[in-house]
């Protein structure tokens, strides 16, 4: 059962107008990952992130588990304090990421670890996420994933490749790794990508930019307030934006409320993307 709000019902009608105008070639979709395009919960029980999961099911080392919750313990409170300056969050998100690697290195992280937690059955696509995936690709829209995810690129390449979903038109930005000769992880690429910068993401230093420089209509799907900069990456003529507020509705639905167009509560499926985009190519 899926769960709609629209706080502006004519301001958005009125830029899926100009979209519809614009033609269907002047589109692309900007999207988050994790608890996005992913279940946020499986089950009854949360899956946040592909990192989770190596996290809670003991993929590595013995002590990995606990010293990666200690971490999560420490800066997630951070992260989601609305009272702290976002300078002081910037700069803790850097160290939490910096200090999750390190020790992801010192655990012997190897790249069978990401391909285990692939394969583990504990995360699965949000109910309609593959039908829209088939629609982007019928259509040939692009589909740009900026992702702060814990296992970076690989992870969600593999994800996708499970499904058989990595089309051409699929391009995923995320924190690359480098791993020597037995697949074990030696280091991070920069700059890192995390939850809070990722406005500084530019899109045209990626091979891609030529496939979207010219559709300067985007679609943005995503399930932090904060994913909503992920639109300073590119260019935006006309956004509609869609957040997922997965829990705790009531205590911060007016909050999405004031940054984003649509808001689909209690990870629900993805109807309303998917009627949306039929309805701006009928």
């Amino acid at each position: 059962m899926e769960s709609v709000n629209i706080p502006n019902p004519k301001k958005l009608e009125k830029t899926k107008k100009a979209i519809v105008q614009d033609g269907v070639n002047s589109l692309h979709i900007l999207a988050d990952f994790d608890r996005t395009l992913t279940k946020a919960s499986i089950n009854g029980r949360d899956v946040p992130s592909l990192i989770s999961v190596l996290r809670d099911y003991n993929y590595l080392t013995s002590d990995y588990p606990e010293e990666a919750k200690a971490l999560f313990r420490k800066y997630r409170p951070i992260e989601i304090n609305p009272e702290i300056p976002k300078e002081e969050k910037m700069k803790a998100m850097e160290e939490w990421w910096k200090e999750h690697y390190d020790l992801l290195i010192k655990s012997k992280l190897n790249r069978k670890d990401i391909e285990n937690v692939i394969n583990s059955g504990r995360v699965e696509w949000r109910e309609g996420a593959l039908e829209f995936l088939d629609f982007l690709k019928k259509y040939n829209i692009p589909l740009v994933i900026i992702s702060s995810s814990g296992l970076g690129t690989l992870a969600i390449s593999l994800y996708f490749k499970k499904s058989n979903k990595l089309s051409d038109n699929v391009h995923i930005v995320s924190n690359e790794f480098e791993w020597d000769e037995n697949g074990y992880l030696i280091r991070i690429k920069m700059p890192l990508i995390h939850s809070l910068n990722k406005n500084e993401i530019i899109l045209k230093n990626f091979p891609f930019f030529e496939e979207i420089e010219n559709r300067p209509n985007v679609i943005l799907l995503a399930d932090s307030p904060d994913d909503i900069n992920m639109k300073a990456a590119g260019f935006c003529k006309e956004l509609i934006s869609i957040g997922f507020l997965n829990k705790k509705v009531k205590s911060n639905l007016e909050q999405y409320k004031n940054i984003f167009d649509v808001i689909i509560t209690s990870d629900s499926e993805m109807k309303f993307v998917n009627d949306l985009l039929k309805d701006i190519f009928r």
